[in-house]
């Protein structure tokens, strides 16, 4: 079943600087998609248009729900759960506090206690500092604690914006595969930009490639994988 869908969406900042021209794309239900493509693409403003966060047109469905011209505040509130670029941790609060304000609207607090023991034990590092302050962390653990503190919101998707960015090679094969364990045990639906396509292609159900703005080639891994003109320029597939 079909949780997000956009149709021929457009997308600008203020001063009317368009940047999505007609993005058109799904995420099914406990299901993976990943956005790739350069610099500059427009995968970045296409999670912020789901979000609320820059003028956009064309339809955004969620759940069946019209989320076009909702406040961003009000999206999250419907399951959709945001970790962008730079980690978004809360630097001044230890890792406890943030796990905390991921989970400050719920009001189911017996699965709340639940589910931060889970999250703890998936992400033992946080447990091992939970009184540190997030700015005081790794990169790599605060890609971490940024994403429990997402999950910690009990959504029903989240937007995973560059986890990769900025760690090194050994560090982001962990967030990967703690993502890939996330999607296994929660069946947590996610939207993920990338633009290292071997770290997300085995546990994609669908790829968008984004070119100025516009999808240049959609479909599932295997299918993009066939086409020699797309894999050599979009997949990072040799001759």
């Amino acid at each position: 079943m079909t949780l997000l869908e956009l149709a021929d969406v457009h997308a600008s900042y203020a001063g009317g600087n368009r940047v999505l021209h007609g993005v058109s794309l799904r995420v099914d239900e406990g299901g993976v998609t990943t956005l790739l493509g350069a610099n500059g693409a427009g995968k970045t403003t296409t999670l912020r248009a789901i979000c609320g966060m820059v003028g956009r047109r064309g339809t955004i469905q969620f759940d069946g729900r019209d989320l076009t011209h909702m406040r961003a505040d009000r999206v999250a509130r419907l399951g959709i759960a945001h970790v962008p670029q730079g980690r978004g941790t809360l630097t001044g609060l230890t890792v406890r506090e943030n796990l905390d304000a991921g989970a400050a609207l719920r009001r189911d607090r017996t699965q709340v206690r639940k589910d931060l023991d889970f999250y703890l034990e998936l992400f033992p590092r946080l447990a091992e500092r939970g009184k540190q302050k997030g700015g005081s962390l790794s990169g790599g653990e605060q890609q971490m604690l940024a994403i429990a503190r997402a999950l910690m919101g009990a959504p029903r998707l989240v937007l995973l914006d560059e986890p990769s960015l900025g760690l090194a090679p050994k560090v982001t094969g962990e967030v990967f595969e703690t993502i890939s364990t996330l999607r296994r045990e929660t069946g947590v639906a996610m939207l993920i930009v990338e633009q290292n396509p071997a770290l997300v292609l085995d546990m994609a159900d669908d790829v968008i490639v984004l070119e100025n703005g516009r999808v240049a080639a959609a479909g599932t891994p295997a299918e993009l994988s066939a086409q020699d003109a797309i894999r050599r320029a979009y997949l990072g597939g040799g001759e």
